[in-house]
């Protein structure tokens, strides 16, 4: 299968306001005031799928469709969320073990008929789904298990690598602090063939095998920067989570989100060109870097000491990466010294998104996360590169090349 970029743009678009509709209806019934905050589109391993619902507990409602699109989408709530849902529809109904669930399921199938028929009216095809079911769950557990992955050369069940798309937007209330999702896992034949009939040109289709390596590689990435932690801090860490998203660029910030984070931030120019950011939360900023010096610290806030930590780390994790691509991808590029950024995480990434958005109206996002259960440690890595270049790049990138990624990048590193 190949995706081409005006064809993800469009159904990202879809998608977004189907989440839209699904908003207002929900809105209308309950009086509650929401939004879609974001909708992205991710090429993501099937067990990281949800990886945003770790350690909650969440509600929602389940269908399957099949049609000119099959597959699986969920609605999704946590469980205050759900309450107020229940106390909005029914006046103590909160309180009310089944009728809070009634509920779930009743906007649940209001607002997600509408969500699959706008896909419907869009293709101008009947796509058909089955009844809702109400679904409770810890974490990702609440999610289908998702379409099998096909080889995209020989159409065999999970003979290849196993990653799907998954659709998903994330809805905010606006007077709560609370959030709730819609995810849509399209199975993997019928999305290649809606893709390859809307497609507007093959001058810009990316073939997916290649945007799967892409994200093979960015793993083994990761994994290879959590080993350079390790041996610089003693810190046992891991790669837990890569994804390669697609967004319109004016939604790329709301990647990141509002947590303040402390990191570095580097330009790369080549094939591709763009930035790359390495990011921690406060708390593990402080951590890692007094773990890197020599003298134990006795500072109530971030210090010098701690910033230039952080600069040496973010510029040895960054240097890694890309290098890394420039070897997978067989060009050269090059990178600017670290900037140390300390704020929240979308004003870090606005900017950016900006000066990328001057050539390009969407975007992919690389992602990455490592995490360790020694102390609490989380960091991110988030690459946003030119999407022209970025397709230019793997446009010539020998897919035959996968099985030399691994050891090409375990040399750089």
């Amino acid at each position: 299968m190949k995706v081409d970029i005006q064809s993800l743009g469009t159904f990202n678009r879809l998608a977004h306001e189907g989440a839209e509709q699904a908003t207002r209806s929900m809105c209308q019934m309950t009086g509650l005031d929401a939004a879609v905050d974001v909708t992205k589109i991710t090429l993501v391993d099937r067990a990281d799928v949800g990886e945003q619902l770790a350690g909650g507990e969440f509600v929602g409602v389940q269908f399957g469709f099949e049609g000119e699109l099959a597959g699986d989408t969920v609605l999704v709530f946590d469980r205050r969320g759900s309450e107020t849902i229940a106390e909005a529809l029914v006046p103590g109904g909160a309180d009310d073990g089944g009728m809070a669930r009634s509920s779930v399921a009743e906007i649940g199938n209001i607002m997600m008929s509408g969500f699959i028929d706008g896909w419907a009216d869009y293709l101008e095809a009947s796509i058909e789904h089955t009844p809702p079911t109400y679904v409770e769950g810890t974490g990702r557990e609440i999610l289908p298990a998702g379409p099998e992955s096909t080889d995209t050369e020989s159409g065999d069940a999970d003979s290849g690598l196993d990653q799907v798309f998954v659709f998903k937007s994330e809805i905010e209330w606006l007077d709560e602090s609370v959030s709730f999702y819609i995810y849509m896992l399209p199975e993997y034949d019928p999305l290649a063939g809606v893709i390859g009939r809307h497609a507007d040109s093959e001058d810009d289709a990316i073939p997916v095998d290649k945007l799967q390596v892409f994200n093979e590689m960015t793993y083994d990435g990761t994994q290879r920067a959590a080993e350079n932690v390790e041996m610089m801090t003693g810190i046992e860490t891991e790669a837990e989570v890569t994804q390669l998203s697609f967004a319109p660029i004016e939604d790329v910030p709301k990647q990141v989100g509002t947590d303040t984070y402390v990191g570095t931030v580097v330009e790369f120019t080549g094939v591709p060109s763009g930035f790359l950011l390495v990011l921690f939360d406060e708390a593990s900023a402080v951590h890692i870097a007094e773990a890197m010096m020599p003298v134990e610290m006795d500072a109530d806030e971030f210090t010098d000491q701690h910033e230039s930590a952080i600069e040496e780390l973010g510029n040895i994790m960054t240097s890694g990466f890309v290098d890394g691509w420039a070897n997978v991808l067989q060009t050269t590029v090059d990178h600017t010294p670290p900037r140390l950024v300390h704020d929240m995480g979308r004003a870090i990434v606005d900017p950016l998104a900006a000066q990328v958005g001057q050539h390009q109206e969407h975007a992919f996002i690389i992602d990455s996360e490592m995490r360790t259960d020694d102390i609490a440690f989380g960091a991110e890595i988030h690459a946003l590169p030119n999407e022209k270049e970025l397709r230019e790049a793997l446009d010539e990138l020998l897919v035959e090349r996968a099985d030399q990624t691994e050891a090409d990048v375990e040399q750089i590193f």
